[in-house]
């Protein structure tokens, strides 16, 4: 059996923007996993948020592996937020993939291959392994600079010790630019591991303890380690199966998850993966982590992806399979045949399904105060008053478009906050739905290849 190539630790910055559910923190549940009003962004949907923390902890105990759940409803009752939601409550050490339904149809691959890959990302691997580090409390860094730039590579010495004894290490350019990225200084504590080189701050010797000038409110104070610098350690590293095959089937090895050339994996590949890891379970050094595999927009997938899906829930490594929809009884993509969701029989009498109901009028008040709040915009009340009727009577996110309009409106008039006619202006300027579908039947004669039959066009427009 070949040896597999293991990726490095992931020490990524995450960057976070404003989205759609930028706001969700989690299902909002109490410990008995009753639903709070309000609570972790998610408002209302009490009956879906608690089924979707019964799921959680049912995952959590690892008794829902090769499961599936159904997310239905009407478009805008937050399907998308309580699958985020889940995410969230997991933490980042359980795998949660997430992808739509007509993605499937775009990539460079087959359907089936595409969620083999969707699959295997959301099953986490814990490796457990012993590595080699250096631990011990940092003397002093000399760095000999070149007196020529670019004459030389820049060299330098590292003065490590522990209660027991004190080293010196010689130094190269990339421990020196690592040190530095870590802002290492005479003081801290610090390990590094030999075979990766990567330096961890552990924090700062608590003998440093007076220095204020080099340290901070955040600053944390350990004690000098003892004993010899150099340890061996168990390190734990959890990374999904779909990494360990990219990694094993490209020539780049890792840079491949970065450049993105994952392509089709050949199924040889992903068997000595898999015995290789049912070989490290065996011997305890490693642990399958079942995760969560979303997708969204699940009937646009068709009948060859349903049949896979069904078949791929029997593996015993199968994450728990999480999909949604907002339609009703509709044709199967790849038949003739009508389905509940758009989806086949066989495979819905294995899900679980939760559905989701319409927003009330004062549940979409409370959402629209959180999305003000997440995108720093201040609303006068009468304005969120204007803002919730006109999301009761359109949609919730129509209504969640407009914030953003309305401050930009407000900010060309130099207002402080967004005021009635704010929200009125950019309610002129862009239409929702109804309105756009009612100015195309009142004007479907100037539009090209116009299919609408003047006598009956309201009543084919009602259906």
């Amino acid at each position: 059996m070949v040896d597999l190539k293991l990726p490095e630790i992931k020490d990524l910055t995450r960057i976070e923007r404003i989205g759609a559910h930028s706001h969700i923190r989690g299902l909002g549940l109490d410990d008995a996993l009753e639903a709070r009003n309000v609570s972790q962004g998610m408002v209302g949907q009490k009956s879906a948020r608690k089924a979707a923390g019964i799921i959680l902890q049912m995952i959590k105990d690892g008794k829902i592996a090769g499961r599936a759940v159904l997310l239905a409803g009407q478009p805008g009752t937050g399907k998308t937020a309580i699958a985020m939601g889940m995410a969230k409550a997991l933490g980042d050490e359980t795998p949660f993939s997430m992808m739509a339904g007509s993605e499937i149809f775009s990539l460079e691959m087959g359907k089936t291959e595409a969620l083999t890959q969707a699959f295997r990302s959301a099953i986490g691997v814990r490796i457990k392994e012993e590595t080699e580090i250096l631990e011990g409390e940092v003397v002093e860094i000399q760095v000999d600079r070149p007196a020529v730039a670019g004459a030389a590579s820049k060299t330098g010495k590292l003065t490590l010790k522990t209660t027991d004894m004190e080293t010196v290490y010689d130094l190269g350019t990339k421990m020196i630019e690592a040190l530095g990225k870590e802002k290492v200084q005479s003081g801290d504590v610090i390990a590094i591991d030999k075979a990766s080189g990567k330096i961890s701050k552990l924090g700062r010797s608590f003998a440093r303890s007076r220095d204020y000038d080099a340290m901070g409110p955040q600053t944390r104070f350990v004690q000098c380690p003892d004993g010899e610098l150099q340890k061996r350690k168990e390190v734990v590293h959890v990374v999904t199966l779909h990494e360990i095959d990219v990694i094993n089937s490209r020539t780049q090895g890792f840079l491949a998850l970065f450049t993105g050339d994952t392509g089709e994996i050949r199924s040889e590949v992903r068997e000595q993966i898999d015995s290789k890891v049912a070989e490290w379970r065996e011997e305890g050094k490693a642990e399958i982590i079942p995760g969560v595999l979303f997708i969204d927009e699940v009937h646009m997938l068709d009948i060859e992806c349903f049949s896979f899906l069904n078949r791929a829930l029997e593996n015993e490594m199968a994450p728990i399979l999480v999909v949604a929809t907002n339609r009703g009884i509709t044709r199967i993509r790849g038949t003739n045949y009508r389905g509940p969701h758009g989806m086949p029989i066989d495979l819905l009498d294995r899900l679980l399904i939760i559905s989701t109901q319409p927003y009330t009028e004062d549940e979409i008040r409370q959402i629209l105060e959180i999305r003000c709040e997440e995108e720093d915009v201040e609303m006068s009340e009468d304005a969120k008053l204007l803002l919730t009727k006109i999301g009761h009577e359109t949609s919730l996110r129509y209504a969640i478009h407009l914030i953003t309009a309305a401050a930009l409106a407000c900010q060309k008039r130099k207002g402080k906050e967004v005021d009635i006619q704010d929200v009125s202006r950019v309610y002129e300027l862009f239409m929702d739905v109804k309105r756009s579908t009612q100015f195309l039947m009142d004007y479907q004669d100037q539009f090209m290849f116009n299919e609408i039959p003047e006598a009956n066009g309201s009543a084919a427009m009602a259906e």
